[in-house]
């Protein structure tokens, strides 16, 4: 019993020295992670009992950041989708959200829906032509 103990106690101390954390990857959007679709999209809005998830990044790093795209599983289908919020604040003036939030896509990079339900970062102005559009119908940035 002694040596059961001793064990422990010697497992515990290895732990709390390795200052182990997995928050920040846990946070982040890569493969297997549980997504919100924010548009009013007829596939991302019916009620289906397994949530989107995200199934590839479109990045060298295989992380998702706020302006990626990403490929989901959806309803048994295969959507692109453009990451707009995320638990886990990407970097300078980016918002930290509740959820991973995304907006779906077509393959030539027009949204599928017609509105976005919450505010978008408006620091996607400046990244470019290829998010004219989804900031076209987004209702509020920030």
């Amino acid at each position: 019993m002694a040596f059961l103990q001793r064990a422990l106690s010697l497992t515990w101390r290895m732990a709390a020295t390795q200052n182990l954390s997995l928050s920040a990857s846990c946070a982040a959007i890569q493969k297997m992670t549980r997504v919100r679709v924010v548009d009013n999209s007829a596939l991302g809005n019916t009620p289906y009992h397994r949530p989107p998830r995200c199934i590839h990044v479109y990045n060298k790093s295989g992380v998702g950041q706020v302006g990626d795209t990403i490929l989901l599983a959806i309803k048994g289908q295969k959507k692109k989708a453009i990451i707009v919020g995320q638990k886990r604040p990407a970097g300078c003036m980016t918002p930290r959200f509740d959820s991973n939030n995304v907006v779906l896509i077509e393959d030539t990079g027009n949204p599928v829906g017609t509105r976005i339900k919450t505010p978008i970062p408006a620091w996607l102005r400046g990244k470019g032509a290829k998010y004219s559009k989804v900031l076209a119908i987004a209702s509020t940035l920030l």
